[in-house]
């Protein structure tokens, strides 16, 4: 019997990093290989990167340096490891990780790791392999359909991806020259993977994609589908319970989107839907194409429809040119809306955008003061939010065992944490908790009907917000 080989794969940043790490794992299993959790014994190590966040490229170098001492050391005992830069930051720099890093084998974009075995061969046969000197292209085209095996159920909740790229060009953002242009999966393969999924005992599915409401892929009609057309098709596989989408921008928010949450129950009440800013003139600056009335606006389209509705959103601050009055316009934006939880971050320029070029910046002292104000807003009324769920009784959806004995945790439909004290048969199921605590960002309670809980708070709370994502 064959040895299986090892894959580690350590991913950075966004939803659609996590999904990409799990498809490059199915890719990989056809060749033989599994998932460790430990860098030590594995023959392939994966770096699946993200360009977003500040310092990225620096923060990969120097995890490149730690893997190569791992490397020379597996060399010592006669064993061979791979190394692989993989995403965003492959994409943008792969010539130059080549060039400054000898323990990488192989690089691969984001559009490209479904070429990973043949990219395993060449590194083997030529030593090294880079996928990045190739043009971008439309993965969802190039992957073949995928066999049953291919597909496989993480828990009780998975992400799907639907759309990639982003043709908006805000001009803080590298997403359209990393993830290239918008392209979009079509609907029969959507349909296919989620029924696997639901198959497989998956309760909940969350589309994601870089701009993941400009969704157009193409239907069995032959016509291109928006992403609340395929919503009202997904709600129908059976045991999906519940469907989540992320990352949405304002712009494309169209009414089929509004209908579906007006419609389906399994569509979440809560959007993640990023502003950025809300002075008119930043947005303007960033290219976003809207201004913070029409994003108001947006938000009232869907309190229309359904008013238990919560939203979150991303906070860019500090953005070159930005004024106390432009960031007073964005703290104003967040008084009105009233977020159920948001993501703030300090800009920092991200080389080959148009902001990377502005000239007039805001000092890191600046930006560390307003920040620091904003933040304290908004876990002000994330505080306020789990806090009125006190007393109520709300659907939580059962995910797994808690650290405390006898305690299961689940999600509300808010992706707060919930805790009850329960048997673990109720995994995968929705059911009504009573809550009668708060702890931090944790909700404690009990399934309805039956006595409070009195179990230890949860030692780990989690932020109600959903994982950071790229684009919009």
């Amino acid at each position: 019997m064959t040895t299986p080989r090892k894959v580690h794969i350590k991913s950075y940043g966004c939803q659609m990093n996590v999904y990409d790490a799990q498809r490059m794992v199915d890719t990989l299993a056809p060749e033989g290989f599994v998932e460790t959790a430990s860098v030590d014994d594995a023959d392939l190590v994966i770096l699946n990167t993200c360009h977003i966040r500040e310092k990225a490229s620096e923060k990969v170098y120097s995890e490149l340096g730690r893997l190569r001492t791992v490397k020379d050391e597996a060399a010592r005992n006669g064993r061979e490891m791979r190394i692989a830069v993989a995403g965003c930051v492959a994409q943008a720099e792969g010539s130059e990780i080549i060039r400054r890093e000898r323990a990488v084998d192989i690089v691969v974009g984001p559009q490209s790791y479904h070429h990973l075995p043949q990219l395993l061969a060449k590194a083997k046969t030529d030593g090294r392999a880079i996928e990045t000197e190739f043009p971008v292209e439309d993965k969802f085209a190039s992957l073949p359909d995928p066999k049953p095996a291919v597909i496989r159920a993480r828990g009780i909740s998975s992400f799907v991806t639907v759309q990639e790229g982003c043709d908006k060009f805000c001009t803080f953002c590298v997403v359209p020259y990393t993830r290239g242009m918008e392209v979009s999966r079509p609907v029969a393969r959507i349909i296919d993977d989620v029924q696997r999924l639901a198959d497989n005992g998956v309760r909940e599915i969350t589309l994601i994609g870089q701009n993941v409401n400009a969704f157009h892929g193409d239907g069995d009609d032959g016509k291109p589908w928006s992403l609340g057309r395929l919503l009202y098709r997904l709600a129908q596989i059976p045991g999906v319970a519940r469907l989540r989408y992320s990352t949405s921008h304002p712009r494309d928010v169209d009414d089929a989107l509004i209908e579906a949450h007006r419609d389906i129950p399994a569509v979440m009440p809560f959007v993640h839907l990023p502003v950025q800013s809300g002075s008119d003139r930043i947005l303007e600056a960033m290219n976003r194409k809207h201004t913070a009335a029409d994003y108001a606006r947006t938000v009232e389209r869907f309190r229309k429809v359904r008013e238990d509705i919560a939203f979150s959103s991303d906070f860019i601050v500090g953005f070159p040119g930005e004024t106390e009055e432009d960031f007073s316009a964005t703290l104003a934006l967040v008084r009105q809306i009233s977020y159920a939880g948001a993501y703030s971050f300090k800009y920092s320029p991200r080389p080959g955008t148009p902001a990377a070029d502005m000239q007039e910046t805001v000092t890191t002292t600046l930006m560390d003061e307003r920040l620091a104000r904003l933040q304290e807003l908004i876990d002000s009324q994330q505080a306020a939010f789990n806090a009125a769920a006190i007393g109520k009784t709300v659907d939580v959806l059962f995910e797994r065992a808690a650290r405390n004995p006898g305690q299961i945790v689940g999600r509300t439909a808010y992706l707060q944490p919930a805790h009850v004290m329960a048997s673990p048969d109720i995994i995968g199921q929705v059911l009504p908790v009573t809550i009668d605590s708060l702890e931090r960002y944790s909700l404690i309670g009990a399934l309805a009907g039956s006595a409070p809980s009195h179990a230890a708070p949860f030692s780990q709370p989690a932020n109600t917000s959903p994982p950071a994502m790229t684009g919009a």
